[in-house]
């Protein structure tokens, strides 16, 4: 059997409830049904022969692969272009609001040429550890787990179907110009349809949808595509009924090639939620920070008396993601174990609530003023804060190595003091001011104390090493110190000197055996080399930052969605896409826009 399309040869596409990766060779080798966090149904990604795959394939020899997206949407096209034909598959699912069918529509096409194809629908469900039975009706075929998920799938076709061995098969003829469509859905949910006129009407309005979001981006700046394409990224990690968000939509793919960092990232963890909140938010999409803010008030709420918030949630707010592994999928590359659930949900990372406080901040600021309510939720987090800040914990890379005294940690929490103080006097909230400044003053004098390396003339990563970390970039980027102040440009000195390889942002110091055994093999961090750049505009050189911007723009994939990490050969690397580049990437490029209006 042939390998999994690599990580970035796919496509996303969805409907504010799940996603399904759309690989180049159109197979569907990634969906998890119906939600982002449910078991998958198709996870070829992750075994060929295990995982369960949905393929559209013309009979074409020699033939070359294309995606693209249609403008300003998120539908997506692969195109297979040979000298016998040209055939085109069209994918996209339905945003429906009044529905919970959860469609996935694929129509395929034939350009030029009469051309032969061949459709496969395999899902495996529950993670391909329950069987289930086909029965064949019409031209549909009801799929039904057997195991103690009960999902039921219905395949509409305009074309016939056969069942084999479980599958849904079907091999068809098209002239040119001539079409077939399918429609996977909810089996519980649908209550049949013609799949041609369904598609076909279904098709503009799912277009109609996404123009119309994407039209109320406020983004006029330099590489408006790109950013728009962030844009409409991070909307599809968006949970519709929840208002939470995903930090990316699939598990199991490696930070390291076969390398055992293979984590579940289909949870909300508030620290990349909150930055995302605050890149959808600088582009105009106030009614996504709003939906976040009241999930976020519900979980405060949640809150016992003397503790704080989790750093991940699942979408819709519960608290165990107890982990697993699938020891019988072999892995993308063989890396394994493939996990799913997240066993950091209970770690303890003190900076989490200063992404939260900012992005809240910056919500009452420029959305709506925040209730009355949320404010008495999150007093008693920044007397938690007051009281723990001084804590050692696991930090913001969650390397299982045991707790330490973080500096990132150590200003996060400056960062939702600050916040809170200048909420209250904004807002002529009650707050006990005396108490949050005092701990607010203490924190900045001990991260210019302990967390300062004379030797080095850097902040380094632990108070006393001399390890450079790359979520220090953040420091400027929060406000908490200036991104010219002569301390600040020499630790970005020794960042570029430890950690720049070729404009790409390594996350800290690797081979020094203060990190995880794996370091030295995994690849540069996306989202650090854009705040990378972010540093490098800000502090007056936006011609470098330009340069790095614009190199970085090119380790994107052929539709400009980034994972985790680039590899050392340029491949992508970890769950895909991931919410935390592409807020980097729109938060660089509007940052770097500005500095470059500015310097002309």
């Amino acid at each position: 059997m042939a390998k999994p399309e690599p990580i970035e040869n796919h496509g996303i596409v969805g409907d504010l409830h799940t996603i399904a990766l759309v690989a180049l060779d159109g197979t569907v080798d990634f969906f998890c049904f119906p939600r982002f966090d449910s078991p998958s149904v198709f996870a070829a990604l992750l075994d060929q022969e295990r995982g369960g795959h949905f393929r559209i394939s013309p009979e074409l020899n020699g033939s070359k692969h294309r995606q693209l997206y249609l403008p300003n949407s998120n539908v997506l096209l692969t195109r297979i272009l040979s000298s016998e034909g040209v055939a085109e598959i069209s994918d996209f699912m339905p945003v429906e609001e009044a529905t919970n069918a959860h469609n996935l529509v694929r129509r395929v096409k034939s350009v030029r040429g009469d051309i032969n194809f061949r459709m496969e629908c395999a899902p495996r469900f529950n993670y391909a550890r329950s069987k289930h039975r086909c029965e064949r009706q019409g031209n549909d075929v009801i799929f039904t787990s057997e195991g103690p998920d009960h999902t039921v799938l219905r395949l509409h076709s305009s074309v016939p179907l056969r069942v084999e061995n479980g599958d849904a098969i079907a091999e068809f003829h098209l002239h040119v110009n001539e079409n077939a469509s399918f429609v996977l859905e909810d089996g519980a949910q649908c209550q049949g349809c013609n799949a041609h006129d369904f598609v076909s009407e279904s098709f503009k309005q799912t277009l109609n949808y996404w123009r119309r979001w994407i039209g109320h981006c406020k983004y006029k700046g330099r590489w408006q595509e790109i950013v728009m394409r962030s844009a409409l990224t991070l909307k599809l990690l968006v949970s519709q009924p929840h208002g939470s968000l995903v930090a990316a939509p699939t598990f199991g793919l490696p930070e390291v090639p076969g390398g055992s960092r293979n984590w579940d990232y289909r949870y909300t963890w508030i620290r990349d939620a909150a930055f995302t909140i605050y890149a959808l938010m600088r582009l105009g999409y106030t009614e996504e920070a709003g939906a976040f803010n009241r999930w976020v008030e519900q979980r405060c709420h949640e809150v016992t008396e003397g503790a704080s918030l989790q750093i991940m949630y699942g979408i819709d707010g519960r608290h165990d993601l107890t982990e697993q592994t699938l020891d019988h999928f072999s892995g993308y590359g063989g890396a394994r174990p493939v996990r799913i659930g997240n066993g950091a949900y209970d770690q303890l990372q003190l900076d989490i609530l200063g992404e939260l406080m900012d992005s809240i901040y910056l919500y009452d600021k420029w959305g709506e003023p925040i209730s009355h309510a949320l404010w008495r939720s999150l007093c008693p987090l920044l007397d938690w804060v007051c009281d723990h800040w001084q804590e050692p914990d696991e930090g913001i890379w969650e390397t299982r190595e045991g707790a330490q005294k973080f500096l990132y940690s150590r200003f996060m929490c400056w960062v939702a003091l600050d916040r809170g103080i200048r909420m209250a006097r904004h807002r002529s909230f009650p707050a006990p001011l005396a108490k949050w400044i005092e701990v607010r003053d203490h924190i900045f004098k001990e991260v210019h104390t302990a967390f300062w390396n004379k030797d080095l003339q850097a902040f380094v990563q632990r108070a006393g090493s001399t390890t450079v970390d790359a979520s220090t970039l953040l420091m400027p980027l929060i406000k908490f110190i200036g991104p010219t102040d002569p301390q600040w440009l020499s630790t970005l000195k020794l960042i570029r000197e430890r950690l720049v390889d070729d404009s790409l942002v390594h996350r800290y110091d690797r081979g020094d055996g203060t990190a995880f055994a794996e370091a030295s093999r995994e690849g540069t961090f996306n989202m650090c080399t854009f705040w990378y750049v972010e540093c490098l505009a800000r502090g007056g050189d936006p011609q470098q930052a330009r340069y790095v911007f614009e190199k970085m723009l090119g380790y994107g994939n052929h539709l400009g969605l980034f994972g985790e990490e680039t590899g050392m050969t340029g491949e992508q690397l970890g769950n895909f896409p991931q919410a935390f580049t592409h807020l980097g990437l729109i938060s660089a490029a509007y940052a770097l826009d500005r500095s470059l209006n500015t310097d002309s």
